[in-house]
């Protein structure tokens, strides 16, 4: 809260307060006259602001809101009984002001004979002050732990929007060496499909480097970044390389982290279909299921990781997840018979 706003939040406090506090003498038959009534109820609760305004400014000043000290405690505690002494003898001589202008009634005196003592109404006027402080003292944790809870959320996703940029950073150098590895490997045995090869790519980094930005991008254009990874490896792999996908149309403007079926899709190409000798079939099916979306990647072969492999790919894919949508998300891969299948559910607000 604003420092504007909360002295709006405290002086609102302090009329709703005394004037609450200090409206029961209107409430309850005292055998008060009407004059009285309203005598007493501004001038008690014109006091009480007075006063306790006064005792905030010295607590706000020399106390504090934390007590790790016993100066401090003993300060409180001397503030609140000056704070109710002064309230007490400030409301002791406005009643003796009004005695001195105005004769009671009858009903008055009598009221006040049998019910009203020094020590009754020093033992009033010390709850009342002493229910202030626990108000006072109250409201201002409440809003200091809000104040502490905001910060540390605003902290929280810094830092997430922090790591979340030196992931989105990690993919692209990834995939572009992965990708020039390639190229390299098949320049001196095919020029034009070394050139051809050079083309995709520089499609695909404008392409990676437009969405590099973002936490979320439809799905259909991730598939195009999909597409053309594809092409590029078939460029290499040619026939060995098949390529299905079953993609239902209305998970089409889904959104899902850039890049992040590419990853499972390079990924499977290159330890997956790249290995086998007669080369094999990477699927791609994506759904929604209830509130879930459903991507699913499989490619023949064995789960087999290698012993020099970073894993760079799969590790950036879980921490994206987890960044953006906590344990809503989850990422498994396995090997299912004679396929290795990579899976992603991802909630849809």
């Amino acid at each position: 809260m604003k420092a504007k706003n909360k002295e709006r939040l405290f002086w609102l406090l302090q009329l709703a307060g005394w004037g609450v506090t200090n409206g029961f003498i209107f409430v309850f038959p005292f055998g008060f006259s009407t004059k009285y009534m309203i005598y007493s109820f501004l001038t008690a609760t014109l006091l009480g602001i007075l006063t306790t305004s006064l005792y905030r400014a010295y607590l706000r000043k020399n106390v504090g809101l934390s007590f790790n000290e016993n100066k401090k405690v003993l300060k409180l505690l001397g503030a609140f009984l000056v704070c109710s002494i002064s309230y007490f003898g400030l409301v002791i001589s406005v009643e003796y002001l009004y005695e001195s202008i105005w004769e009671r009634t009858e009903s008055e005196l009598a009221f006040i004979k049998e019910n009203m003592s020094f020590g009754l109404a020093l033992f009033n006027v010390f709850f009342t002050i002493f229910g202030w402080t626990a108000i006072y003292y109250g409201v201002n944790l409440v809003l200091k732990a809000n104040k502490n809870n905001l910060e540390k959320l605003e902290l929280n996703a810094t830092l997430k929007e922090a790591q979340l940029n030196t992931l989105r950073g990690q993919v692209n150098p990834h995939f572009m060496f992965n990708s020039l590895n390639n190229i390299r490997g098949l320049m001196l045995e095919d020029v034009d499909k070394s050139s051809e090869m050079i083309t995709k790519l520089s499609e695909m980094l404008q392409f990676a480097m437009a969405k590099n930005s973002v936490d979320a991008i439809p799905i259909k254009d991730e598939l195009e970044m999909v597409e053309n990874y594809i092409s590029l490896s078939k460029i290499q792999m040619e026939d060995r390389l098949q390529f299905e996908k079953n993609i239902e149309t209305e998970v089409l403007d889904s959104k899902i982290p850039p890049m992040i079926i590419q990853l499972l899709v390079e990924n499977a190409a290159k330890h997956g279909i790249a290995n086998l000798k007669n080369g094999g079939i990477i699927k791609l099916q994506i759904a929604k299921s209830e509130d879930n979306l459903n991507i699913l990647v499989s490619n023949s072969g064995k789960l087999q990781i290698a012993e020099n492999s970073t894993q760079l790919g799969l590790k950036n894919i879980k921490q994206r997840l987890r960044l953006l949508y906590g344990e809503k998300a989850n990422f498994s891969l396995n090997e299912v018979g004679e396929e290795v299948v990579a899976e992603i559910n991802i909630p849809q607000i």
